[in-house]
């Protein structure tokens, strides 16, 4: 038996005293007669001992006790997990459960950690509160982003010979609009983009003839021995048809053809939906008739009466596939065909450059340039370098442009550089996750710029870079750029919806057998009251890499949709939450949380819980404290504290803070017990174990919130979080008898 040395100096203390004497001196000692004998348990205790004879503090509730945990430190420390294990009832994993580290770049999720975590915790006989399924932050923003990123199509090599000036300015001058149905018109801001302009054509309610319904174009001037590309992008109202037709100087006026280029049937017409798809159809010398120099080609969509036809008024072309390149790129390898980096070179920061995998170029077809800074620096730090065969001529204007991504939003920038390393810059360069055209214009200052460097430096992230020109702006400077198709805000929200479906039901399918509580959706609230629709949660360009607004593309209902999901895929008798922070603070928030919970459910859903985080100070108001726990409890739902910790903006607290943060902790759990109705009193989780730096790495760092200090010794609000457990303090059962 190892006795308990903390319990034996005070009482040894105390005889010393007893015993001690001095020279000159010596002390009478009496005995009050109408006192009994003073035993060792009557002897007083100090704090620090009281604390050590608590319990551990889920022997003092009834109710679920959870804390909030780090799945690694879980997993790898001892005494951590065993602290854990011995005080509460349930685990809530910080971040690991979220969406940005379960859900992979193409959608899947990686449930292994978390599989791992379970297990460890199970065995320890805990269970784990689900947290959290909907949230704006923590999420695979890049994969999420990308679903809704517009179509990028790869532009066709050389000019458009079809002119569209009379589209461009509604005139139609030089097309022929004479069999218009019910009306052929220019639409602003019905093109593939917001800004973009679509030519608007109405089938009439009698319409049944190709020709009932018609544009022509100008004449086209051809070489009959080249290859040409015909193509524009269409969409309808409804399910529509249509064919092109051409004139005379073609041998077939009214081809069959592989419309949309899908390597299938040739057939009459095309079919058209309310989706854009573009036609692309390639004419051969072969189609065109003896001596011929030009040719018009008629879009027929008279087939179908009552339909409505969009085509972009930008993208109608007329491309010679076999035109001489009338642009000298200075970078002979700018499209990495040759799955190769001949020609460039780089350095720094531990930085690395290889060729992508076949299909990962630009528009998911042949090779690109990746680039990979592994940590954040000057962007000068990591550099690829290309240098040209001879100087750059000094004052002419270039023209670069180039198509880029990255695994992060990234600052890029790039330079034209001589000798002696000066140069000429142009950074700035904001970078996405999705394909972005990028086009500067560059004017050398000196005659001796040889070299052409990204500097990728500044982020630490990976780029993926193609289709580099660098050519001389006179003479057509650099090529057009990619058409780019927008999708429709119903299009995102299919989209978004799809995804949000594949997620919740992965999860709380995967974890049904485990998982038996979820924060469905968490934070929905604006601290007005109003619910968050990620009009204003950033400013536009300043979101974190990680952040995502699921209400932005689902609307109010986002929500509604989350509950729904989670218990059409889950346990009949899981209990879902939704959760917020400053409910404390803000009765404005309270109160439309509330709203919102009658909101959900008057859309047919079902919440059966509201968890308020509670991150607390030692001076947060308590009487808003205790308003709070009444509006709650007239919710009648199921109410949590879910993330409770009280600050003290310092590190290294005094006693008389130490003590005061034991009262509030003691203060917000009497009031739970008092105020909650004990059927609706889910549970307290206390937000993290101890205030070792490694907790709060990222959380309040040079604080103090928790119960075990920073070497994991009990605090002070040990003993006031165990007391308002119990309802009552329990130290003052403590005797003072050695304790072995």
């Amino acid at each position: 038996m190892t006795m308990n040395y903390k319990n034996i100096l005070p009482f040894a203390a105390l005889a010393a005293m007893m015993f001690s004497s001095c020279e000159d001196q010596i002390m009478d000692w009496t005995k009050d007669p109408s006192k009994g004998e003073v035993t060792v348990a009557e002897l007083p205790l100090e704090l620090a001992e009281k604390i050590e004879r608590y319990e551990d503090l889920k022997s003092y509730t009834d109710f679920t006790l959870g804390v909030g945990v780090g799945l690694d430190l879980y997993m790898k420390d001892e005494t951590y997990r065993t602290i854990a294990n011995a005080n509460f009832d349930e685990v809530t994993v910080g971040y690991a459960m979220k969406h940005g580290p379960m859900v992979e770049s193409d959608g899947s999720i990686d449930f292994e950690p978390v599989d791992a975590f379970i297990a460890k915790t199970k065995e320890a006989g805990l269970s784990t509160f689900g947290h959290t399924l909907v949230w704006h932050q923590n999420q695979n923003a890049s994969y999420l982003n990308g679903l809704i990123a517009p179509t990028v199509i790869p532009a066709s090599g050389g000019a458009n010979a079809l002119d569209l000036s009379g589209i461009q300015d509604g005139s139609f001058s030089g097309w022929a609009t004479w069999n218009s149905g019910d009306g052929i018109t220019l639409a602003e801001g019905d093109g593939l983009s917001s800004s973009s302009s679509a030519i608007k054509l109405i089938a009439g309610a009698s319409s049944a003839n190709e020709w009932d319904l018609q544009l022509g174009t100008p004449d086209v001037i051809v070489d009959p021995a080249h290859n040409y590309e015909v193509s524009f992008f269409i969409k309808s109202d409804q399910a529509g048809r249509g064919r092109i037709s051409f004139n005379n100087s073609l041998q077939n006026q009214y081809p069959w053809m592989d419309w949309y280029n899908t390597g299938g049937n040739w057939t009459k017409y095309f079919d058209t939906n309310t989706q854009w798809q573009q036609v692309n159809i390639t004419l051969a010398p072969a189609d065109f008739a003896n001596g011929i120099t030009s040719f018009k080609f008629y879009i027929d969509l008279g087939i179908d009466a009552g339909v409505t036809y969009y085509i972009d008024a930008e993208n109608i072309k007329v491309i010679d596939l076999d035109a001489e390149p009338t642009i000298v790129n200075l970078i002979t390898n700018g499209d990495f065909e040759s799955g190769t980096l001949d020609g460039w070179s780089g350095w720094g920061n531990g930085s690395t450059r290889a060729v992508s995998a076949a299909g990962e170029g630009y528009g998911d077809t042949g090779y690109a340039m990746v680039l990979t800074n592994p940590t954040a620096a000057s962007n000068y730090q990591a550099q690829q370098v290309y240098t040209f065969a001879s100087p750059l001529e000094q004052g002419v204007e270039y023209t670069c442009t180039f198509m880029v991504k990255a695994t992060t939003s990234a600052v890029l920038q790039v330079q034209i550089q001589g000798e002696n390393y000066n140069g000429d810059y142009y950074g700035g360069i904001a970078v996405g996750t999705t394909w972005t055209q990028i086009q500067k214009t560059i004017v050398p200052s000196k005659a001796d710029r040889t070299k052409f460097i990204f500097d990728f430096g500044e982020t630490a992230c990976t780029y993926h870079i193609d289709d580099l020109v660098f050519a001389k702006a006179e003479g057509g400077g650099a090529p057009s750029g990619p058409t780019i198709i927008e999708k429709t805000a119903e299009e995102k929200a299919e989209i978004i919806g799809d995804a949000l479906e594949s997620w919740i039901s992965g999860m709380v399918d995967h974890y049904k057998a485990d998982v038996h509580a979820w924060d469905v959706v968490n934070e929905p609230m604006k601290g007005s009251g109003d619910v968050r629709d990620g009009s204003d949660d950033y400013t536009a360009g300043e979101e974190p890499d990680d952040y995502f607004s699921w209400p932005m593309y689902l609307g109010k209902d986002y929500a509604v949709m989350a509950f729904n999901l989670a218990r059409q895929y889950g346990n009949a008798d899981d209990k879902l939450f939704i959760n917020d922070y400053n409910l404390e603070y803000s009765p404005a928030k309270l109160q439309g949380l509330i709203d919102y919970v009658t909101y959900i459910e008057a859309q047919g859903a079902t919440v059966d819980g509201i968890g308020t985080q509670m991150h607390i100070s030692v001076s947060s108001d308590k009487d808003l404290i205790s308003q709070m726990f009444r509006k709650l409890a007239d919710s009648g739902k199921l109410i949590k504290i879910s993330e409770l910790d009280v600050r003290l903006g310092t590190a290294s607290p005094t006693a008389e803070q130490l003590e005061a943060q034991a009262d509030m902790y003691r203060y917000v759990i009497d009031q739970y017990r008092e105020i909650i109705p004990a059927a609706q009193q889910y549970g307290i989780t206390i937000w993290g174990i101890s205030d070792n730096e490694q907790e709060h790495e990222y959380w309040l760092p040079d604080e103090s919130p928790n119960l075990w200090d920073a070497n994991y010794n009990r605090k002070h609000a040990y003993k006031g979080t165990a007391d308002g457990l119990a309802g009552r303090d329990v130290s003052e059962d403590f005797t003072g008898e050695l304790q072995y």
